[in-house]
């Protein structure tokens, strides 16, 4: 599967429908969420750095935490006030960093932070035969506060 397809697919079309081993999703460009497609959604980032334009500044354990998780993790955190239109639940966002080098280099090639959320049932544009590590049922959950607060939501 040519990676730059996918690319092409989600910044003319803003978004793509993937299936990748069992799991199927959605992917949108961010810029293009609207209040009326839910907040149910994950900011799927390819650098640490992206953080900064979606969620609060926090301390450096919190980045440490992200930075050096061993396992597929979704992290809430309060969200930026300078984001303008986010899928907010409870004054939070949720995000992951995704570290697996095929999905990296998508996101990467895609150049912004892509918003995601599992499907059922539905048609999808691209199928792979590798897993995407957010939708594992063993994905952690944790909250990270701008004060260096941790809290385990689900482990």
């Amino acid at each position: 599967m040519n990676q730059i397809t996918i690319t092409s697919l989600i910044k003319q079309n803003k978004q793509v429908r993937l299936k990748a081993k069992e799991d199927s999703m959605i992917w949108i460009d961010s810029d293009h969420w609207t209040p009326d497609m839910g907040s149910d959604w994950t900011y799927l980032l390819f650098d640490i750095f992206q953080i900064r334009g979606i969620a609060v500044p926090f301390s450096e354990v919190s980045l440490d935490i992200v930075e050096f998780a061993s396992k597929p993790t979704i992290y809430q955190s309060p969200v930026n006030p300078m984001l303008v239109s986010a899928p907010v639940q409870d004054g939070q966002i949720k995000f992951t960093l995704i570290r697996d080098p095929f999905w990296n280099k998508i996101l990467f090639q895609i150049g912004r932070p892509v918003l995601a959320k599992s499907i059922s049932n539905e048609s999808v544009d691209f199928e792979f035969d590798q897993a995407f590590p957010l939708f594992f049922k063993e994905v952690k959950r944790l909250y990270l506060g701008p004060e260096g607060e941790v809290k385990i939501l689900k482990s």
